[in-house]
């Protein structure tokens, strides 16, 4: 019993008969000015919807009526934003000749709507009295679609239904405002497609920015965590001595890494790339991960300053993931690191021995962000990496194409 009258009883269909009657305002102004256009009762009457047109194409030329339309638009046709989650409008200026020639035709459009919806919210209540008062016998009814005599009382029905039609009226006009407003006065569809892109570009940035906290901060979390627990228990001064300095570097750049990152997402924005390590920087890894107890060796082959800078920070971080788990998994085993910059790629290959049985599984299994996170590095530059067993080894090994 509700759901039918629901459109009648939503304020929204109120705002939206406010926004189409107030069109009728450019109507009124050219029916004073002009003479015969005010007798809308004669054909001379029908020109009040061909007259104003061409200054309404002229007025939408303005950059500010587009952002006036939208304003109005978006506080009577979708009040309070309870018509969805989305904006329908952007209230702006016009940026370019296509927002004019958009705001030219939701110019017409509000016009032509908004003029027959003021003539039908004056004549349908008059039509509704007439009729009614006919049927009670106060007289003839003559309208150009229905002629009855005194008391005839299906002028009465008549008249009762006149208004039910004119509240359907109302509410499919407004409807078809708002549709025209999305349309003409909301984003086009290359704004959508470029705050798509933008959007887009800001999600990479920020799962680029997760992968950083989580290869920096948990390299440093988990050698710090390593390096305490053997100092611990090798009972030698020297030996904590150098476990702490360790540390401390290692939580030094990891703090660093970390307000970069933050720096990065309070302004959302692309932060700037000198600050992170690269390549060059790779003797910090290798310290860090001695500390931890793992004879790593080290054979570089190639020029590590000739690898561009987002191919060298990339396979920075693919090491130190992969040194990370090393430590975190396997413990202090002996840890091979190659490098080889070749003329068209750059591969790093990493390996240990198989963790033990009572050791923790996940660097096995060949899951887990730090893995996947690998992969993506990889995939992001055009390359590949592979992790897994390899003859009787855990090898982690990435080839990142130099023209990346």
């Amino acid at each position: 019993m509700i759901a039918p009258l629901r459109p009648v009883i939503r304020a929204v269909t109120y705002t939206r008969w406010l926004h189409l009657v107030t069109a009728a305002v450019v109507a009124t102004v050219f029916a004073f000015v002009t003479p015969g256009l005010g007798n809308v009762n004669s054909p001379a009457g029908a020109w009040l919807l061909v007259v104003p047109l061409p200054f309404l194409a002229v007025a939408a030329m303005i950059p500010g009526v587009r952002l006036s339309e939208g304003m109005q638009a978006q506080l009577l046709l979708f009040p309070a934003g309870r018509e969805g989650p989305e904006p329908h409008v952007t209230p702006a200026r016009s940026a370019s000749w296509t927002d004019r020639r958009r705001t030219a035709m939701w110019l017409v459009v509000r016009y032509e709507t908004g003029v027959a919806t003021a003539f039908l919210s004056v004549h349908a209540p008059t039509l509704a009295v007439k009729l009614i008062s006919g049927a009670a016998g106060d007289g003839a009814v003559r309208t150009p679609l229905w002629t009855a005599g005194p008391g005839h009382w299906p002028s009465a029905v008549l008249g009762l239904l006149v208004p039910v039609l004119f509240l359907a009226f109302v509410v499919l006009a407004g409807e078809l405002q708002a549709r025209a407003a999305r349309a003409l006065l909301g984003p086009s569809a290359a704004e959508r497609l470029a705050a798509l892109e933008e959007r887009t570009e800001r999600l990479l940035e920020h799962n680029r920015l997760a992968r950083e906290l989580h290869d920096s901060v948990g390299h440093a979390l988990t050698v710090a965590v390593v390096q305490a627990g053997a100092a611990r228990a090798a009972g030698s001064p020297a030996f904590t001595e150098q476990a702490l300095a360790a540390i401390e570097e290692t939580g030094r750049h990891a703090l660093e890494d970390l307000e970069r990152v933050l720096a990065v997402l309070r302004e959302d924005a692309p932060g700037p790339a000198a600050g992170r390590p690269s390549l060059t920087d790779v003797e910090r890894l290798l310290t860090a991960a001695r500390g931890s107890g793992a004879a790593v060796t080290a054979d570089v082959t190639g020029a590590l300053e000739a690898v561009p800078g987002p191919v060298s920070r990339e396979g920075y971080r693919i090491a130190q993931e992969a040194l990370t788990n090393v430590v975190r998994h396997a413990g202090p085993v002996p840890v091979s690191l190659r490098i080889a910059v070749r003329a068209d790629a750059l591969e790093l290959d990493i390996r240990n021995p198989l963790p033990g049985a009572g050791s923790a599984g996940g660097a096995v299994s060949g899951g887990g962000s730090g893995l996947r996170g690998i992969r993506e590095r990889a995939a992001l530059l055009g390359g590949h990496a592979e992790t897994g067993v390899h003859e009787g080894t855990w090898r982690v090994r990435a080839v990142l194409p130099l023209g990346a």
